[in-house]
Parts: structure tokens; C-alpha cells; sequence
């Protein structure tokens, strides 16, 4: 790499650090006392840094990509957005940034923020009978007394989130007829008593089935709120009826101007046939291209290669969208082939310390790990490009090495992290400073 030796530690960071913010969030365990000083706070949203990394191209060995050059640069911010980028100022009154690389903030785009037991009392999953409907079943029991302090848990969660460097996410949300819409409403709290430093888009998510259980009227009402995704899952193994399902969720979709994002995890003919009419919808409907997801989909890792390229085409072509969890051990998605067929990618925590999974760390930048080491993507360029799957598909660098990120003028949205470029940060999973998110900074 070309870079001097800047790595510090988050405790020198944050000892050296007068960060310009207005309403700072402090994380438990990782801060026990502001480190600001007053004197440097910054006025009316400005706020300058020094000593900033950045990403300015590629070096080349044989005609391949061999490291990735970096640079220190003057930042300026105003208003929550980057107002100027310009050659380091070292001696300028500013924050001191130490060398740190500046990377577009993380997006989390598959989590349940309404339900969870983080910054509860602990518990781990329950032995699990009865299959998907023995889960619902469950979980109708257990709603009822989640819901009294989900908003709490909602917030501790969203912190940690913040923590990993993560200011955006998109929600699925319960909507059934056990909390009604009262999941949605606690969780609307929350995000409102987090919105200077963290923003959501919310997915009406029929967890118990949409005719199952009847969450017809709550979907609808949802739909009339300010969410922006209809939701739905299995459609065959919970239902029983694919077509039905599917023409409710498009109509819905379609009647309120929204995204559609169901989940998939059926693996066999039913998984298939789901994929296959949801793209028939969608072309049929093109105001839905672009807007519409299938969240795990793992049938597509228990196709054949051919059967693969087939669907990733039809994928491609529809613009419908694979929000994946990167799951490993037997099954493996074929993230590549989707790339290959302009198929956007996305990740997420999914569940975290819940009732489905009792694992989580909040960090995509983890997800993108994980990738890098299932698909080999061990050189430079392959690790720079997994990147994107943290960011929302957003990199410092093009393929050809040409500076695309961060412009005068983008949203000031950011994290520091302690790396010497994006390849080293998805390859070690480098530990993330600070964020900032519309002029305000998270750690």
C-alpha cells in the first residue's frame, strides 16, 4: 500500500479527537465520558476535518491490479453534506481524523429491528418444533410480552449498528394479527429518537402468512402508513397458494406506490416457481422494476450452473434485486453469476439475538468478509469490489481505479476506520472509528 503507517487505536482516536457534532449518541462499553472540547464543537452543522485518507487509484503489476493508493486530503461538511474536498491542511484548527481511510457509511438491508432481546435479559433460541408454523405459533406467544419494551430494544440495537458503522437500514416489520400494527408504531418511535444519526426504510412484513392468519386488514392499513415495502414470506409453505399470494402483495405494491420484499427460504420446486412468477409480475408491471427484492432466495444455491445463468438473466432483466445473508457451510449463493447478470446484491444482519437465531454481530463489513473468503476474492481488486456490499453498492474507486467517491456535494455519510484501504478493510474487517451522518458524528 502506499501509506505512511497511521493505525491507531480507538482510545488514542478518541483521546486526540475533538469531533464538531450536535446530538451526540454515546455507545455503552465503548465511552464512558464525552472527549469533546467545547471550545472546538462546531456551529450551525460545519464542521472540517484534516488528515483524511482517501482511496485516488490503483497501482498495477502485469497489467493486474497489485495496491490501492491512498492520500490525505481537507474535508469541509456543512449542513450534512461534503461541501469541499481539498489537499491535506496538517497545521489547520480541525479535526483531526489521524490518518484514518474515509469510507460511504454501511447499510444493513435485511434486519428486524421490531423484535429482538438485544438490550434485554439474554436468551437463546428455543428448540424448534412444528417447522415454520410451529415458529409462528410460537412466536404469537410470544409477541405479546416483546412488544411492552420493544422500542427500548429497538434503540440498543440500532446502536449497535452504529457501532459496526452502520447508518442505514432497511426494517422488516411485523404486520399480522397478534401486534397488529403495533410492532410498526413502537418501531416508528424509536427510529424518530434516532433519526439524527440513523435513517430506515420499513418492509410490511406478514411474518405469520398473509391468508394464514388473515393479516389482510393490517396490511392494507400498513400499506396507508409510512412504510415502503409490502412484505411476505414462503409463499407456498405457509399459505399454500403462490399465485395467490404473490397477485395480493404486487396489487398492494402497486395501489400505494410501493417496493415489494419477500422472503424466500424454500429451496425446492415451490422456491422455484415463486421466483419465476414474482419476475412475471414484475414484467408485467414495470413500475415495479427496480423496486422489487427477494430477501434469501435460497433456491438459487441449489440450482444447477445452467439453471443459475437462467434465472440470474431473468433476474437481471426484471431489475428485481437479491438481498442475501451470505449463509455458508453446504449452501452457498451464487453471488457471482448474479453480479455477472447486473443483479443488484445486498446484505444484512437479518436476525440478531432473537427468538430465530440466537447469533449476530451487527457488522455487514463482516457479510463482505465472509463473501470475500467463499468466492476466493483474495486480490486486491476483488477485495476492493466486495466492499460494496457493506456500502449499498457504493465504492471509492471504479473499476478502473478512477476516484468516484466521495464528491463535493454527496451526503456526508461516512466512516472512519482504522485501514490503509477498502481491500485491507474487508480483508481484516478493520475496526470502524466513528460516523457521520448529517453532520452528526456516532461512534
Amino acid at each position: 500500500m502506499k501509506t505512511s503507517d497511521n493505525n491507531i487505536s480507538r482510545k488514542d482516536f478518541i483521546r486526540n479527537s475533538a469531533l464538531a457534532v450536535a446530538g451526540l449518541t454515546l455507545i455503552p462499553n465503548i465511552m464512558t465520558a464525552s472527549p469533546f472540547d467545547e471550545k472546538n464543537l462546531s456551529v450551525k452543522g460545519k464542521m472540517s476535518l484534516k488528515n483524511v485518507r482517501l482511496e485516488t487509484g490503483f497501482d498495477y503489476q502485469n497489467g493486474e491490479v497489485s495496491s490501492t493508493q491512498t492520500d490525505l486530503f481537507y474535508v469541509e461538511v456543512e449542513n450534512g453534506k461534503i461541501i469541499k474536498i481539498s489537499p491535506n491542511q496538517p497545521s489547520a484548527k480541525a479535526v483531526d481524523a489521524k490518518g484514518l481511510l474515509m469510507l460511504p457509511a454501511f447499510k444493513d438491508m435485511h434486519i428486524h429491528l421490531d423484535k429482538t432481546f438485544y438490550g434485554d435479559q439474554w436468551q437463546a433460541v428455543r428448540k424448534r418444533t412444528g417447522g415454520i408454523k410451529g415458529m409462528i405459533e410460537l412466536e404469537q406467544k410470544m409477541l405479546p410480552e416483546m412488544l411492552k419494551n420493544s422500542t427500548f430494544k429497538a434503540e440498543k440495537l440500532i446502536e449497535l449498528l452504529q457501532s459496526k458503522g452502520t447508518s442505514f437500514a432497511r426494517s422488516h416489520v411485523n404486520i399480522e394479527p397478534t401486534s397488529k400494527l403495533q410492532s410498526l408504531k413502537n418501531l416508528q418511535k424509536a427510529l424518530e429518537n434516532k433519526k439524527k444519526g440513523f435513517g430506515a426504510e420499513l418492509v410490511a412484513f406478514p411474518q405469520h402468512g398473509v391468508f394464514y392468519t388473515d393479516s389482510v386488514p393490517y396490511l392494507k392499513e400498513a400499506a396507508k402508513m409510512d412504510i415502503d415495502f409490502i412484505g411476505g414470506v414462503d409463499p407456498f409453505n405457509i399459505d399454500g397458494d403462490i399465485e395467490k399470494v404473490i397477485d395480493f402483495t404486487v396489487q398492494l405494491a402497486l395501489d400505494h406506490k410501493k417496493g415489494i420484499d419477500i422472503h424466500l427460504h424454500e429451496t425446492g420446486d415451490s422456491g422455484l416457481k415463486t421466483v419465476e412468477y414474482l419476475i412475471k409480475k414484475v414484467n408485467e408491471n414495470p413500475a415495479l422494476k427496480g423496486k422489487t427484492y427477494l430477501s434469501h432466495c435460497f433456491v438459487l444455491g441449489k440450482l444447477e450452473a445452467a439453471k443459475q445463468e437462467e434465472i440470474a438473466e431473468k433476474l437481471g432483466d426484471a431489475q428485481i434485486g437479491i438481498v442475501s445473508t451470505i449463509p455458508f457451510g453446504r449452501l452457498i449463493m451464487p453471488i457471482p453469476t448474479l453480479y455477472k447478470h447486473n443483479v443488484t446484491v445486498l446484505t444484512g444482519n437479518d436476525s440478531i439475538v432473537d427468538h430465530w437465531n440466537t447469533f449476530g454481530t451487527g457488522s455487514v463489513l463482516q457479510k463482505a468478509n465472509l463473501m470475500a473468503q467463499l468466492y476466493g476474492y483474495s486480490t486486491e481488486f476483488l477485495l476492493s469490489r466486495s466492499l460494496k456490499l457493506a456500502t449499498g453498492n457504493i465504492l471509492p474507486l471504479d473499476d478502473k481505479g478512477t476516484q468516484q467517491w466521495p464528491k463535493s456535494g454527496d451526503k456526508a455519510n461516512f466512516v472512519l476506520i482504522n485501514a490503509s484501504c477498502s481491500a485491507e478493510a474487508v480483508s481484516r474487517i478493520s475496526e470502524v472509528e466513528s460516523l457521520v451522518h448529517d453532520g452528526n458524528v456516532v461512534f
